[in-house]
């Protein structure tokens, strides 16, 4: 019965000791596996199956590796898809298929009309097969793949445009443009990407049959500026495939411009994927060396002849005709740094105004107060408050002149500073900023003293009144005045009178 009983226990302990330990190593897994699902995946960039500009066209007006349709216009920075004019198609579809069972497509486009509405849209596609044209967005119907369609009309009027709409298709279903696509959309949101300051930017991720897309709203040149739009889990597109974009107009247009299209292969951490040389055969190299080798020939050729036709411009560098990042720099630079040395200009011509200005004020106080005398007389100011009045305008003045001398301090570095050049270098730049700086910051502090000492509102300082001036005549005398004045006039006539009766005796 003992034996029995420990017999259990034995069994008993070794099946708990057996779970403790199951139980810390699955436990122990768990984070190392939540780790490893949460790193980011390796990127590749794949070439063959992306453009960008500049030079984003060859000679022959074609896009390296990509087919284009329609209405579709390449040019060396973009694609225009369509052109803003009515009932316009157009398409752009890789030459060679896809088959990465991962991947990433980061998409910059432009979408601008002049109307408050636009029509129809732009769609980026991976499919089966080339859609290259069709009612879809300028793109063929029934397609077996995804498009993420960038809708810019409301069909169904229900003011749910413009947005973002991710439908799926295997080949069987025709596109319900009546309703915008909602009755088949498998993700959606409502996104405003036209008329916008800056270029939008889409992101397209498929990862791990999970299909994600983030948009940059076209606010902010900020290029990692995104915002999620819509997953969408256990998503099963064909294994290979084409990478397309397509746009139409209808009785509203807008210009659809495409800047750049990027695909990166994405792999699971820990599965490096082989090397390019490795997956190329080696007939499809000595093919591509071959290709090189009879364009750089040719690009050989076509320079002689250039120099052949212009003589003039032989041995001329072709890096002089463009600016590069460093001269960029300093040319802003110094751009910036003369709009400063026109606005302290502007302000020392304004300060020597207000000195002007204080110079007669003063020179009128002064000479009034000469004229008055020193004598205090009732009704005019003490001569204390005469005093401080003058010891205020002569600290005006003075102030005023330190600030005339920290400007044209200013103005002088400023003007060194851009007579020097780039043969300064960036040392001597920063340290002439540094300087003006300091002087600004001078001025800044004696101007706020400034206003603080002398325009001060609890300080009323009034000006010595003029004192009545006394009458020269008085009344009295006015009135005696005018009375000789009338009696010597009537006498003078009554005289004259009797001198002309006397003369008439005579005759």
């Amino acid at each position: 019965m003992m034996a029995v009983s420990i017999g259990k226990r034995s069994t008993a302990a070794t099946s708990l000791l057996i779970s403790f330990l199951i139980f810390h190593t699955s436990n122990a897994d768990i984070p190392a596996a939540v780790a490893e699902s949460a790193e980011a995946p390796h990127r590749r960039f794949e070439y063959k199956y992306s453009f960008k500009g500049p030079y984003l066209t060859q000679s022959d007006g074609t896009i390296p590796f990509w087919v284009h349709t329609g209405n579709a216009i390449p040019s060396a920075d973009q694609v225009r898809i369509t052109t803003s004019l009515r009932s316009q198609r157009g398409s752009v579809w890789t030459k060679n298929t896809v088959n990465f069972a991962n991947w990433e497509a980061e998409v910059t486009f432009r979408v601008s009309g002049r109307g408050r509405m636009g029509a129809d849209g732009l769609a980026i596609w991976f499919t089966e097969g080339q859609g290259l044209e069709g009612p879809v967005y300028g793109a063929a119907d029934s397609w077996n793949g995804v498009g993420i369609f960038f809708d810019s009309f409301d069909n169904d009027g229900k003011k749910n445009n413009p947005a973002i709409i991710v439908v799926g298709n295997n080949g069987k279903f025709m596109y319900d443009h009546p309703n915008d696509g909602t009755t088949q959309g498998l993700g959606s949101c409502l996104r405003d990407f036209r008329n916008k300051p800056y270029p939008v930017r889409a992101k397209i991720t498929y990862y791990k049959m999970s299909l994600t897309v983030l948009i940059n709203n076209g606010f902010t040149p900020d290029r990692d500026d995104f915002e999620l739009c819509t997953k969408i889990d256990d998503m099963v597109i064909p294994q290979e495939g084409y990478f397309g974009i397509s746009a139409a107009t209808g009785g509203l247009a807008d210009d659809h411009d495409v800047l750049s299209f990027l695909l990166f292969r994405l792999t699971e951490p820990g599965q490096q994927p082989a090397p390019p040389d490795v997956e190329i055969p080696k007939e499809e190299k000595d093919k591509y060396q071959a290709e090189f080798e009879n364009f750089q020939q040719e690009l050989d050729k076509k320079k002689e002849e250039f120099q052949k036709e212009h003589p003039g411009v032989q041995g001329e560098p072709v890096e002089e005709m463009y600016e590069s990042v460093n001269d960029r720099e300093i040319r802003q630079v110094f751009e910036g740094q003369n709009r400063i040395h026109l606005e302290i200009k502007q302000l020392h011509r304004q300060l020597a105004m207000i000195l002007d200005e204080q110079r007669r004020y003063v020179t009128v106080v002064t000479d009034e107060i000469a004229k008055r005398g020193v004598h205090a007389q009732s009704g005019q100011v003490p001569n204390q408050d005469i005093d401080n009045i003058i010891n205020k305008q002569e600290e005006v003045l003075r102030n005023l002149n330190e600030l005339r001398s920290s400007f044209y301090e200013s103005v002088r570095q400023i003007g060194s500073a851009q007579h020097q050049g780039n043969a300064a270098g960036t040392y001597e730049a920063v340290q002439h900023f540094n300087d003006i700086k300091e002087h600004l910051h001078v001025v800044k502090r004696n101007i706020d003293h400034l206003i603080q000492r002398n325009v001060n509102p609890s300080e009323k300082v009034n000006c010595p009144e003029l004192p009545p001036l006394p009458s020269c005549l008085s009344t009295i005398h006015f009135l005696v005045f005018v009375t000789i004045q009338s009696v010597l006039f009537i006498g003078y006539i009554v005289y004259r009178s009797q001198q002309e009766a006397a003369a008439k005796k005579f005759f």
